[in-house]
């Protein structure tokens, strides 16, 4: 009998593999597409990838809560999303569970042992800034794995099912997007530059959408975290690899640094809103400190009345993200390392101070407006929402900082490893890649946590959750969250709306007022009138949300902005 032909058996091997996911998952993962809102009951994710959400939505079929979902989500979105997700950085969890209680999880990276205050600057103190943010001395300590085993306490399935998602993802690969072909095409040259052996990222004919990325190497880093633990990862062979990486490109990360990393569980930030709780996350990330005083102030001025967007409510909003940013700059960083004012930073008393300069119809200016005065008291990144049945909530947020991070690849591993050390202030007063300064708090220091502006937030509603929010995008983090709840309690919008209506953004310094380009354009003409000075921006964050309507129902609506995508059931 005449053998088949090569071609006709590898497309039968194709066609398998195809109906294998399929058939075994209801995920196909060369052949799927966005969903941008999704109403359903019994439980929703929305993340930045189709294929990440699908995996989460199977978990929750299969019996698993929110947290085992996102734990799936997370896991899945470090290989299809590979611009954000990550094993190779960090973030923060926030968690509801449905016996009330609240968790946060901070598995923020840190800087290494080897790391020292002035370690960008030159001999006459200037800041190397591309130091901080690509190659090898721009990396942190990762935390994401660490994240995930500290979550698996609050999980219900074996953390085997949850990881075997993304392991058949990585190894069997999955059809990439037109915006992620563009993504790897535009970094070629980087990845080129700034790694010692060519990554899986890099070929040599043009990525387009619908070509297959099949990652072995991160499949067996996977297969090593299943079998092992997190002691797969911060040990043993991935350990090594890491190490060795660090060795080639003159980075200071030593398997020492990674067998001492440690998540932390941290009590969330909690606030009255309008009848309403909102629970978000503490530092080190600055983005729930910022976020209350912005929410507390907006309360003083009744922005209510003020309408959506109004050239009297943007001046305002904008007014209040000038003051809770110039106040970050200066009194923000680890808890575990400086003495933040916290309380006083988020009391009535002080916020109403903060606005009794703030004149309506005139613009403000970043050099008279400056931090508080305080007496001490004695973007890119990916974010995914998940709620289920019973009315467990996660709100997550977790980056490699800059697009694809450092760049680098970890040889043998397949993974990408973070540039948060420049989240750090580099050198008081010198702007990061975000173009946020800092002051001593944020100082580099071994073993010290990074300022990070990552705001998950669930808001509670009788102590039930009612929106689940998040977004990436640096700076604008915080101040994209915050429009986006006032839009919905006060503006009174559907979440859809205040996903995708325009956002705008302040951070003090630089005194710019930044509008995506759909912003309306008499509004933004008349705040040129006043004096604000403005950026046009093609695009700020990529929120998502999960709302719990009346009755029970769920409305999970991912960004229009990207390939974000709701899923549920």
């Amino acid at each position: 009998m005449k053998e088949p032909p090569l071609l006709f058996l590898l497309v039968i091997f194709i066609c398998s593999v195809q109906f294998t996911y399929a058939q075994q998952s209801n995920l196909n993962p060369y052949n799927y597409h966005p969903v941008k809102q999704i109403i359903c009951r019994n439980g929703a994710v929305v993340s930045a990838n189709a294929l990440a959400s699908q995996v989460g939505v199977n978990i929750l079929k299969e019996g698993g809560n929110a947290v085992d979902a996102a734990i799936a989500t997370q896991l899945a979105l470090a290989v299809v999303f590979p611009g954000a997700g990550n094993i190779g950085g960090g973030g923060f969890m926030i968690v509801h569970l449905k016996n009330g209680k609240n968790v946060a999880i901070d598995f923020r990276e840190v800087a290494p042992g080897a790391a020292s205050r002035d370690m960008y600057l030159d001999s006459n103190g200037n800041a190397q800034m591309h130091l901080s943010q690509d190659g090898y001395l721009a990396v942190g300590v990762p935390g994401s794995v660490a994240g995930i085993f500290a979550a698996m306490r609050y999980a219900r399935l074996p953390f085997k099912k949850l990881i075997q998602p993304a392991i058949d993802l990585a190894e069997k690969g999955f059809v990439i997007s037109d915006a992620e072909a563009k993504s790897f095409n535009g970094s070629k040259n980087e990845f080129i530059k700034l790694n010692t052996t060519l990554p899986i990222f890099v070929k040599d004919e043009v990525w387009k959408a619908g070509d297959t990325l099949v990652q072995k190497d991160l499949a067996n880093t996977l297969k090593r975290i299943r079998d092992n633990g997190a002691k797969g990862f911060y040990e043993g062979e991935t350990a090594k690899l890491i190490a060795e990486e660090m060795n080639r490109g003159n980075g200071i990360i030593t398997e020492d640094d990674l067998k001492n990393y440690k998540p932390i569980i941290r009590e969330p930030l909690s606030f009255n809103y309008k009848g309403n709780t909102v629970v978000t996350m503490p530092l080190s990330s600055s983005g729930g400190i910022i976020l209350e005083q912005m929410m507390k102030m907006s309360v003083f001025e009744n922005i209510g009345k003020m309408k959506f967007e109004t050239p009297q409510s943007v001046q305002l909003m904008t007014e209040i993200e000038r003051r809770a940013f110039a106040d970050r700059a200066k009194f923000l960083g680890d808890p575990d390392f400086v003495k933040v004012p916290v309380k006083t930073l988020v009391s009535d008393a002080y916020l109403k101070k903060r606005l009794r300069d703030y004149t309506p119809g005139k613009a403000g200016n970043s050099k008279d407006t400056k931090e508080g005065v305080i007496n001490v008291e004695s973007d890119e990144t990916t974010h995914f929402d998940v709620i289920d049945k019973e009315g467990n909530a996660v709100s997550e947020t977790t980056t490699l900082n800059g697009w694809f991070g450092s760049k680098v690849v970890v040889a043998g591993a397949g993974f990408l490893l973070n540039n948060e050390m420049d989240d750090f202030s580099v050198k008081p007063g010198v702007p990061n890649m975000f173009g946020a300064v800092g002051a001593e708090a944020n100082a580099i220091a071994p073993h010290k946590r990074m300022l990070s502006s990552m705001t998950p937030t669930i808001v509670l509603k009788n102590n039930k959750p009612w929106i689940i929010v998040g977004t990436p995008g640096g700076t604008t983090i915080p101040t994209s969250v915050y429009q986006t709840l006032i839009d919905i309690i006060d503006f009174n919008m559907s979440p859809e709306d205040a996903v995708n209506w325009p956002k705008f953004h302040h951070q003090w310094l630089p005194d710019e007022l930044y509008i995506e380009n759909t912003f309306d354009k008499n509004v933004a003409d008349e705040l040129r009138k006043i004096g604000y000075k403005i950026v046009i921006k093609s695009g700020i964050g990529r929120t998502e949300v999960i709302m719990v309507k009346p009755g029970g129902s769920l409305i999970a609506v991912g960004d229009g902005r990207g390939d974000d995508s709701a899923a549920g059931y």
